[in-house]
């Protein structure tokens, strides 16, 4: 009988020799079709492995159907990819990766330089958070690792030491620098409590950035020791890929080594974007010069919304310096709006100004912003021209810094990743992945702030680190899991939140089906000095039609990285209003609210508070 859709019967022996003869005639041919992600992924295997092959994709031929036929008498497989190497039949998608894994497929290929072993099981480059966790993972479970991290200075010469952002230039400084803030806050507080002194407090910068910089210093030595201890080879040089598992790392010097692996694992991280006008290389500072800087900044300009601007404008005000925010459109892009206002409305009634719907950009060939060298210093005096994005208002201040805080770009575009056919997202340089943090090239995989559509959060990049080494060479599947991750915006009023903002729940849900609880709250510590009452929030997004479960929390207010730590466990387990209502709460808290809320904002009652 003929294959379906067809009235003649084929030529067999015609065919047959036909196949035959294409396998023969080619040192790689795959039996294909077009729309087969099976098909395309082992033809991203051999295009990794720079390896030619021939495809005939049956779907597209018109005796695909007859030929598949055949390929089932001659090989007993009925599915496609259909792989053959130098004559010998390896199998579909998974037998090929077997194959590869295991080395026999090089050997078929007869390629005796992918067949040398490899100097290290695994090289990773990136000595971040991710990277470091992944290294010593992989290092436990008796694998031969290597870390290379290279910082490339900054246009001002700022570099660091083993950790990456979140230890050097990121969460730890911007913590400590918070704390300061707060401190300054507390200070102001204690007198009425009772506490009295005479001579008037200032704060000292230069004494804080040093205390803060031994600190970090301190982190990176027990990196490195931690990396000796596990037996992991660690290199302060900048890798770049140079062929299929081989790289180049160039030190400091200029000096050059080469290394295999058989896995590769990104985990280089992302830095500070800059603007792109005059001016802001040679004079502006990001947050990678800030927390090292060796002098007071002065009176700053944040230009950016993000919350790496809001938190480095928060605890620059709280220090007593005068600050100001140039903000394009929205605050905290991403985050829960609702909150991001209220963020940053704490900030403007504490000192710190927003000047709204104005942008540093270059339009056709007139510059429309611009930031002049007044004078030399340690801090100098700059001139900040600027364009509103409304209209033809220019605004012209003097500055002593400019921080800028636009985004950060992947650091992907210069590690030779076309060299081995790893594909970026052309538009800002993200890696994509499958749900198992690989790339489109088998050996290659990706952590980290650097992948498309993830997460950018040290703990997350830390988990898939771990994750992925296990998965490796320990025998685990477990994923991780991007879902429902907790994160806090260190401002000075902190901002928590955990699942969806309510613009997304919104989308994903529609309005119809979703319960929204809320309240205002009073911190007991913030009564007896009589400061932001009304001014704490805290809400949770439920859905109506799964049992009420939690699907957002978010919560302004002091310590909200503590609270809402704690809760992320609980909307990990399926949290319901109903189980929050259940629970007792700890008196007197901030967290308590949640075991309280009672009004719905589709309710429109007043959730004011008279007391704690």
């Amino acid at each position: 009988m003929p294959p379906p859709g067809q009235t003649q019967l084929p030529d067999w022996d015609g065919l047959k020799l036909r196949v035959r003869s294409l396998i023969a005639s080619h040192r790689v041919m795959i039996f294909s079709k077009s729309y087969c992600p099976y098909c395309n992924k082992v033809k991203e295997l051999f295009r990794s492995m720079r390896v030619e092959y021939y495809a005939l994709e049956l779907d597209v031929t018109a005796d695909g159907p007859s030929i598949q036929q055949v390929l089932a008498e001659l090989t007993n497989q009925r599915t496609v990819p259909n792989v053959f190497v130098n004559g010998t039949h390896i199998g579909g998608c998974d037998s090929t990766y077997q194959a590869y894994q295991d080395g026999s497929l090089q050997k078929l290929l007869g390629d005796s330089k992918v067949a040398e072993p490899y100097d290290y099981d695994l090289i990773i480059i990136g000595g971040g958070s991710g990277g470091l966790a992944c290294s010593k993972e992989a290092a436990a479970l008796g694998k031969k690792v290597m870390v290379l991290d290279y910082v490339v200075p900054t246009p001002l010469g700022t570099s660091w030491g083993l950790g990456g952002t979140c230890v050097n230039v990121g969460c730890i400084p911007k913590k400590l620098m918070h704390q300061a803030a707060l401190l300054g806050q507390a200070l102001q507080d204690s007198r009425k409590y009772g506490w009295q002194y005479e001579e008037q407090v200032k704060h000292n910068w230069e004494i804080m950035v040093e205390a803060i910089q031994n600190y970090i210093g301190s982190l990176n030595w027990g990196y490195r020791v931690s990396l000796r201890e596990k037996s992991v080879t660690y290199l302060n040089s900048y890798g770049e890929f140079i062929e299929p598992h081989k790289i180049k790392a160039t030190n400091r010097k200029g000096q050059v080594t080469y290394h295999t692996a058989e896995t590769f694992v990104l985990a280089t991280g992302e830095r500070p974007r800059y603007l792109g006008i005059p001016g802001d290389k040679e004079y502006c500072i990001t947050s990678d010069d800030l927390f090292s800087l060796p002098y007071c900044p002065g009176k700053t300009l944040v230009v950016g919304a993000s919350y790496v601007a809001l938190e480095c404008a928060g605890f620059l005000a709280g220090l007593g310096l005068d600050v100001t925010v140039m903000v394009r459109s929205i605050l905290l892009r991403g985050f829960d709006q609702e909150m991001a206002e209220k963020v940053g409305a704490y900030m403007e009634t504490h000192g710190v100004k927003f000047i709204r719907k104005f942008v540093p950009v270059i339009l056709s060939l007139q510059i429309f912003i611009q930031v002049e060298q007044l004078e030399e210093g340690m801090p100098g005096r700059l001139k900040v021209t600027a364009k509103s994005t409304e209209g033809p208002e220019i605004f012209e201040e003097q500055y002593n810094t400019v921080l800028i805080a636009v985004g950060r770009d992947a650091c992907t575009r210069n590690i030779g990743l076309e060299t081995i056919g790893v594909k970026i997202n052309e538009k800002n340089g993200k890696v994509p992945v499958n749900d198992e943090e690989q790339t489109n090239v088998p050996y290659v995989y990706a952590i980290g702030d650097i992948l498309d559509g993830k997460l950018e959060l040290t703990p997350v990049a830390i988990q898939a680190g771990k994750l992925l080494a296990r998965r490796l060479y320990g025998g685990s599947s477990t994923k991780c899991d991007y879902v429902n991750v907790p994160t806090t915006v260190f401002t000075p009023l902190e901002y928590g939140s955990c699942g969806l903002a309510e613009e997304r729940a919104i989308e994903e849900y529609g309005k119809q089906n979703l319960e929204v609880y809320h309240s205002l709250f009073w911190p007991l510590e913030w009564t007896v000095p009589g400061r932001d009452n009304n001014t704490c929030y805290a809400k949770i997004i439920c859905s109506k039609h799964d049992n009420n479960r939690v699907i957002g929390f978010h919560v302004l207010g002091p310590n909200a990285g503590e609270v809402t730590q704690g809760f992320a466990a609980a909307i990990k387990c399926g949290l319901t209003k109903e189980l929050l209502d259940e629970t007792i709460g700890i008196h007197p808290t901030c967290a308590e609210v949640f075991t309280t809320m009672d009004i719905t904002k589709s309710s429109g009652q007043d959730i004011t508070q008279r007391g704690c």
